[in-house]
């Protein structure tokens, strides 16, 4: 099972009023397992960073200018988050954005139910706590130390880890092997099933055994549920 933990950094709080993205960051899971690969671009949002924007992103006009515009990347982001369920942090809000500049550039929409809400999680197994990032690492006891100003793929990779705590720690589901297998026939570990063994296993009672336990439900009478 494949997933995207994705951030994004905006200019602002609303599309609707002009508001862009300027940094996208993404790891890829595998069987909740990081890959290894990621993505990440910073974008020029067409427009002036907000007065106050450059100590929550340590980004400026200067080093965005040269940046390439979201339609320009809209392609290799879909291709890089593909069908799979992303996994974000307060989802609707960065949803809303990359709905946004995605519509602007012409591109498919994402779906409403695209994203796992770790925001949403969290406030559920934690009721009246603090559910932001930062509040989670503190629980998890997760090293945030490199996070002195916010970045996107930063943030992915801390969430990463937070969301694997959120579920149930690492490799929840017993997963053990995170790398997709293929055989001759081009087949993937997603496609296996189980099936009936072809010759059934050998009893491993012993006749004394065996003797012992039909002894035993002798003596627990007609009523036993064994007798019946």
């Amino acid at each position: 099972m494949r997933e995207v933990v994705l951030d994004t950094e905006t200019t602002g709080f609303e599309p609707e009023t002009g508001d862009r993205i300027v940094e996208i960051g993404a790891v890829e899971l595998f069987n909740h397992v990081a890959t290894g690969k990621t993505y990440h671009q910073y974008i020029n949002p067409e427009r002036s960073m907000p007065q106050g924007a450059f100590e929550v992103h340590g980004l400026g006009d200067d080093f965005l200018r040269d940046k390439p515009v979201f339609a320009s990347v809209a392609d290799d982001f879909l291709a890089f988050i593909g069908e799979s369920r992303l996994v974000i942090h307060n989802a609707s809000f960065d949803v809303k954005f990359l709905n946004a500049e995605l519509k602007w550039a012409g591109r498919p929409l994402l779906p409403k139910d695209c994203a796992i809400d770790t925001l949403e999680i969290a406030r559920r197994k934690f009721p009246g706590s603090p559910a932001s990032l930062d509040a989670l690492c503190r629980r998890f006891n997760i090293d945030n130390g490199a996070r002195t100003l916010h970045g996107a793929l930063l943030d992915s990779e801390i969430l990463a880890e937070v969301y694997l705590e959120l579920i149930g720690g690492k490799q929840p589901d017993l997963v053990l092997s995170p790398v997709r297998q293929s055989g001759n026939d081009g087949a993937t570990d997603d496609d296996w099933r189980p099936t009936r063994r072809p010759t059934p296993l050998p009893s491993r009672l012993s006749d004394a055994e065996k003797a012992a336990h039909a002894a035993f439900v002798a003596n627990l009478g007609d009523s036993a549920l064994w007798s019946r």
